[in-house]
C-alpha cells in the first residue's frame, strides 16, 4: 500500500508543525492576494455582496411569513428555527468562502487542463485547488447567522457561558468541514467523468433541508441527511443540543466524528484520483 507520506518525508513533529505553519502562511497570502485583486473591482465587489446580503435576508424573510401561517413546525417554535436558521448559515458560509474551485474543478482544472500546473507546484494539490480562489461576500453569511442565533437566543433566555460558545464554534467549523468534505467527494468524480457542469447542482438543494426540523420530512428523507450525506450534523443536530433539545442530544458527540470520517474520506479519494489523473495534453 503506498504511504500518504512522500517518499523520505519526515513524520517528526518538528517537520509536521513547519509543514503546517508552511501552510497557514501560504493560506494567508493566497487570501490576501485574492481580495486585493477582488477589491481592486468594488464596484462588482460591492453590488454582488449587497445582491448576495440581500438574498440571505429574503429567505431568512420567508421564516417569518411561515409562522405567520402556524404557530410552530413539527413542535418547534419561531424562534427556535431561527436559531437553527441562523446556525446554519455558519457552516454555510464557511463552505461558500472556499467552494468556488470546488464547483467548477471539472471545467476548470480537468477539461481545461490547469490541473497540470496544480501538480508541477511543490505545495498540496488540494491546498492550491481549495484556496487559489475565494467568495469573500460570502463571509456575511456567517455575521447574520451569527446575529440570529444572539437574536433568537436572548429570546429563548439561553445563557451563553465560554464552553458553550467554544461548542457552537467548533460545531461551526465542523459543519464547514462536512459541506466541503461532501463536496470535494463529488469533484473527484471528475477525475473519471469529465462534464462541465458536475454532479454538484443537485447537492446544492439539500442545503436548505438542513435548515429546517429534520422531524418535518418522512423516515427516508431524515436517514439521507444523516448517515447518508450527513447535511443533519452540520446544522440541525448541533442546533437541536444548543437549544437544549435533549432527545437530540446523542448525536452531538458524533458531530466531530462525522467531520473526521467525512473529511477522510474525500481526502482519499483526492488522493486516489491525483494518482489515477491523466494529463490533457494541452
Amino acid at each position: 500500500m503506498q504511504s500518504w507520506a512522500p517518499a523520505g518525508a519526515s513524520l517528526e513533529p518538528e517537520a509536521v508543525w513547519a509543514k503546517v505553519q508552511r501552510h497557514v502562511e501560504l493560506f494567508v497570502e493566497y487570501f490576501l492576494q485574492y481580495a486585493k485583486v477582488r477589491m481592486s473591482y468594488r464596484g462588482d465587489f460591492l453590488i454582488s455582496l449587497a445582491t448576495s446580503v440581500a438574498a440571505t435576508l429574503f429567505a431568512m424573510g420567508f421564516l417569518v411569513v411561515l409562522f405567520m401561517k402556524t404557530p410552530s413546525l413539527a413542535g418547534w417554535r419561531f424562534d427556535e428555527v431561527l436559531f437553527l436558521y441562523g446556525f446554519s448559515l455558519i457552516p454555510y458560509g464557511i463552505f461558500n468562502v472556499v467552494s468556488l474551485n470546488l464547483y467548477e474543478f471539472g471545467n476548470n482544472y480537468i477539461i481545461e487542463g490547469k490541473f497540470d500546473r496544480v501538480l508541477l507546484r511543490p505545495v498540496s494539490s488540494l491546498f492550491q485547488v481549495l484556496f487559489e480562489a475565494f467568495r469573500i461576500e460570502s463571509l456575511h453569511e456567517v455575521l447574520i447567522g451569527l446575529f440570529a442565533i444572539h437574536y433568537a437566543g436572548v429570546r429563548l433566555g439561553l445563557h451563553w457561558t465560554l464552553g458553550k460558545t467554544a461548542l457552537l464554534l467548533f460545531w461551526g467549523l465542523c459543519g464547514g468541514v462536512i459541506y466541503i468534505s461532501v463536496f470535494l467527494l463529488l469533484s473527484t468524480l471528475s477525475f473519471w467523468f469529465e462534464d462541465r457542469l458536475g454532479v454538484h447542482p443537485p447537492f446544492w438543494n439539500l442545503f436548505a433541508f438542513g435548515r429546517y426540523p429534520l422531524r418535518i420530512y418522512n423516515g427516508f428523507i431524515q436517514f439521507v441527511l444523516t448517515w447518508i450525506i450527513p447535511f443533519g450534523f452540520a446544522s440541525f443536530y448541533p442546533s437541536a443540543r444548543l437549544i437544549g433539545r435533549a432527545a437530540f442530544s446523542p448525536y452531538a458527540a458524533l458531530i466531530p466524528v462525522v467531520a473526521a470520517l467525512c473529511l477522510t474520506l474525500s481526502m482519499a479519494a483526492w488522493r486516489f484520483g491525483t494518482l489515477h489523473y491523466e494529463s490533457t495534453g494541452s
